[in-house]
């Protein structure tokens, strides 16, 4: 059996919760991963027939049973998690009641998987029904995106066109747009429910005054979403209170989406 510390899904979430806490992004305990990984892989590194403890998931998640996911643990800070992976981050596999996991690994100082579980496992759901390759669901407070929550609309079309205005690249990175919350409490199944809404559209959502949701096939695909969002939010708020004297048109939107093949929300551009 090979060492659990050195595999490759530990090793890519040990180093993604250090560059988003680096970004400050993850402030104290903000943010939150789930992962889904391969069997098989898993089976590598740890024995899927010992099970540490059951812990209740708070729905049911009926479609995912037998899934196994690497999760970040509830009330962890992501600085920590580099350094002590195994305290921070939980290894578990969805249960045949649908209702609980099965935790293979990691949470060894008495932990559980975020209190956001719920919304990351409504969303992974309803990712799969879309793409069955997107793996990841990833949550944090991007500093520019959630600053330009509090003077932008928060209208999806009006946000998604703004933001497809800061950028040459975002129309092509994010062509499907970004789907938008209202502020709701978060730990619930509701805002959980309404985020896998929004994931059957979109890849990133939004949550009002909060943060934000992506997903993606892998961790450079997912932060990379992100990562995008971020920038131009940041490039609005930095010239929002000036003049606009040059701006991407919403034609050059369309040959530049058109020129790279991607499938964009028409309905989301002026023309």
């Amino acid at each position: 059996m090979k060492n659990i510390l050195t595999a490759p899904f530990v090793e890519e979430m040990k180093k993604v919760t250090a560059n988003m806490y680096r970004l400050g992004w993850d402030e104290r305990n903000g943010g939150n991963i789930s992962y889904m990984l391969d069997t098989n892989e898993v089976a590598e590194y740890l024995d899927l027939n010992n099970v540490i403890r059951t812990i209740d998931t708070g729905f049911n998640a009926e479609k995912l049973i037998g899934k196994i996911f690497i999760v970040t643990g509830s009330g962890k800070y992501f600085k920590n998690v580099i350094d002590d992976p195994e305290a921070n981050l939980g290894i578990i596999r969805i249960a045949e009641d649908g209702t609980t996991a099965e935790l293979l690994w990691g949470y060894n100082k008495g932990g559980r998987p975020t209190s956001e579980l719920p919304a990351h496992l409504m969303s992974h759901m309803a990712r799969l029904s879309v793409d069955p390759e997107n793996r990841v669901v990833m949550h944090t407070h991007p500093t520019h995106t959630l600053a330009m929550n509090y003077v932008h609309e928060l209208d999806e079309k009006k946000f998604t066109h703004t933001l497809w205005e800061m950028c040459t690249e975002c129309i092509v990175v994010f062509p499907d747009g970004v789907g938008v919350l209202p502020w709701m409490l978060c730990g619930t199944n509701e805002i959980g429910e309404a985020t896998a809404k929004k994931m059957e559209e979109f890849r990133l959502v939004v949550w009002g005054m909060h943060g934000i949701y992506g997903a993606g096939k892998d961790m450079d695909e997912t932060f990379g979403l992100i990562e995008t969002v971020e920038k131009a939010a940041q490039i609005y708020m930095l010239t929002a209170h000036l003049p606009r004297i040059n701006t991407i048109k919403d034609s050059e939107m369309v040959e530049l989406a058109e020129f790279f093949g991607v499938n964009y929300r028409k309905d989301f551009l002026n023309l």
